[in-house]
């Protein structure tokens, strides 16, 4: 299988380096078509990453965590967008998930529940019973790049990838 070409990075089949994953995103990414590379972890924001890895920010998606709170109950869901873009978490994203209210969810609860690190966190290996809503931009984009659950990698797959996971819905949710 040969690497492919993305930035300056060195791909390799994500199963070879599991090192480079954390431990949900191991398990979860068996079965698919994904690279990792290793990058300097305090250069795992977008704007940093892209800008040093010469990797297009259109190329790179990002994953947000958010919680919806409806009568008492509280729900967790992933969103991919691209880096180009915003999710357009008030509107479509609310109304799909049937939330009252909806917010990002803090950073010490979204690490602690998803077992990522964050700056890291991809929705492969996320809670099983979490909604992943993928922005339709994200899929058409072919090759993304995304977390690896850890901030000391990334993640190189098809965006086709992401609209195959268990509890994933593709949806137009950026605000362009």
């Amino acid at each position: 299988m040969t690497a492919p070409v993305m930035g300056k990075l060195d791909w390799q089949p994500a199963l070879e380096v599991p090192e480079l994953l954390a431990a949900p995103v191991r398990d979860a990414v068996a079965g698919m078509t994904a690279y990792a590379a290793a990058i300097d972890a305090e250069l795992a924001d977008t704007a940093a990453f892209c800008a040093e890895y010469d990797v297009p920010m259109a190329a790179s998606a990002n994953c947000v965590v958010v919680l919806g709170k409806r009568a008492g109950e509280e729900s967790y869901a992933a969103v991919m967008v691209l880096a180009t873009d915003r999710a357009d978490v008030n509107g479509v994203i609310r109304k799909h998930l049937g939330v009252r209210k909806i917010s990002f969810t803090a950073q010490d609860d979204a690490v602690a529940r998803t077992s990522m690190e964050y700056g890291g966190i991809t929705p492969i290996g996320l809670p099983a019973d979490w909604p992943v809503l993928v922005d339709e931009a994200v899929v058409q984009a072919g090759p993304v790049v995304i977390g690896s659950g850890i901030r000391g990698s990334k993640l190189l797959l098809d965006g086709t990838e992401l609209a195959k996971l268990p509890t994933a819905t593709v949806l137009d949710l950026a605000q362009h």
